[in-house]
Protein backbone atom coordinates (compact mmCIF):
# COMPACT_ATOMS: atom_id res chain seq x y z
CA UNK A 1 0.00 0.00 0.00
CA UNK A 2 1.62 3.32 -0.92
CA UNK A 3 0.59 6.56 0.45
CA UNK A 4 2.20 9.69 1.72
CA UNK A 5 1.42 12.54 4.63
CA UNK A 6 1.22 15.87 2.38
CA UNK A 7 1.81 19.14 3.79
CA UNK A 8 -1.34 21.26 2.79
CA UNK A 9 -2.93 24.51 4.03
CA UNK A 10 -1.07 24.79 7.36
CA UNK A 11 -2.20 21.01 8.38
CA UNK A 12 -1.20 17.42 7.23
CA UNK A 13 -3.60 14.98 5.34
CA UNK A 14 -2.73 11.19 4.96
CA UNK A 15 -3.39 10.74 0.84
CA UNK A 16 -3.57 7.70 -1.34
CA UNK A 17 -4.07 8.20 -5.27
CA UNK A 18 -8.01 9.09 -5.60
CA UNK A 19 -8.76 10.04 -2.51
CA UNK A 20 -10.45 13.50 -2.45
CA UNK A 21 -9.31 16.21 0.74
CA UNK A 22 -10.42 19.94 1.26
CA UNK A 23 -7.74 21.77 1.47
CA UNK A 24 -7.71 26.07 2.17
CA UNK A 25 -8.12 27.26 -0.62
CA UNK A 26 -5.75 27.03 -2.89
CA UNK A 27 -4.95 29.98 -6.18
CA UNK A 28 -5.99 27.43 -9.02
CA UNK A 29 -8.76 27.13 -10.90
CA UNK A 30 -10.82 24.08 -11.54
CA UNK A 31 -8.83 21.24 -13.89
CA UNK A 32 -5.43 22.37 -12.93
CA UNK A 33 -2.48 20.07 -11.66
CA UNK A 34 -0.67 21.00 -8.37
CA UNK A 35 2.24 19.96 -6.52
CA UNK A 36 1.72 19.13 -2.91
CA UNK A 37 4.94 18.64 -0.93
CA UNK A 38 5.54 15.10 1.36
CA UNK A 39 6.41 15.00 4.98
CA UNK A 40 6.24 11.47 5.22
CA UNK A 41 6.01 8.50 2.06
CA UNK A 42 5.48 5.07 2.86
CA UNK A 43 5.70 2.61 0.05
CA UNK A 44 4.79 -0.96 1.37
CA UNK A 45 7.24 -1.66 4.00
CA UNK A 46 9.79 0.97 3.91
CA UNK A 47 9.04 4.38 4.88
CA UNK A 48 10.94 7.62 4.30
CA UNK A 49 11.13 10.76 6.35
CA UNK A 50 14.45 11.98 5.38
CA UNK A 51 13.75 15.21 3.32
CA UNK A 52 16.67 14.83 1.11
CA UNK A 53 15.03 11.73 -0.09
CA UNK A 54 11.02 13.46 0.21
CA UNK A 55 12.40 15.88 -2.25
CA UNK A 56 12.76 13.50 -4.89
CA UNK A 57 9.01 12.28 -3.87
CA UNK A 58 6.03 14.18 -5.98
CA UNK A 59 2.40 14.44 -5.17
CA UNK A 60 0.22 15.61 -7.25
CA UNK A 61 -3.45 16.40 -7.17
CA UNK A 62 -6.11 17.94 -9.64
CA UNK A 63 -8.36 20.90 -8.79
CA UNK A 64 -11.87 19.52 -8.39
CA UNK A 65 -13.81 22.72 -7.52
CA UNK A 66 -13.65 26.15 -4.95
CA UNK A 67 -16.35 25.36 -2.46
CA UNK A 68 -17.24 27.13 0.76
CA UNK A 69 -17.04 25.33 4.52
CA UNK A 70 -20.30 25.77 7.19
CA UNK A 71 -20.97 28.66 8.77
CA UNK A 72 -19.42 28.88 12.27
CA UNK A 73 -21.43 31.85 14.86
CA UNK A 74 -19.11 33.38 16.96
CA UNK A 75 -21.19 34.93 19.80
CA UNK A 76 -19.84 36.88 23.25
CA UNK A 77 -21.85 37.99 25.66
CA UNK A 78 -21.13 39.68 29.19
CA UNK A 79 -23.72 39.58 31.79
CA UNK A 80 -25.19 42.94 33.28
CA UNK A 81 -23.03 44.92 31.51
CA UNK A 82 -25.45 44.97 27.99
CA UNK A 83 -22.70 43.68 25.98
CA UNK A 84 -23.15 41.21 23.23
CA UNK A 85 -21.22 40.83 19.78
CA UNK A 86 -22.51 38.23 17.20
CA UNK A 87 -20.25 37.01 14.07
CA UNK A 88 -19.92 34.65 11.09
CA UNK A 89 -17.50 32.89 9.45
CA UNK A 90 -17.30 30.35 6.39
CA UNK A 91 -13.85 29.10 5.13
CA UNK A 92 -13.06 29.36 1.57
CA UNK A 93 -11.98 25.53 0.47
CA UNK A 94 -10.82 24.17 -1.99
CA UNK A 95 -11.48 20.11 -3.22
CA UNK A 96 -8.87 17.92 -4.89
CA UNK A 97 -8.19 15.14 -5.76
CA UNK A 98 -5.05 13.13 -5.55
CA UNK A 99 -3.58 11.64 -8.98
CA UNK A 100 -0.49 10.54 -8.38
CA UNK A 101 2.64 9.52 -6.20
CA UNK A 102 6.23 9.21 -7.56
Amino acid sequence: MVYAVVRAGGRQEKVEVGSVIQLNRVQAAAGETIELPAVLFVDGDKVETDAKKLAKVKVTAEVVKDLRGPKIVIQKYKNKTGYKKRQGHRQDLTRVKITGIK
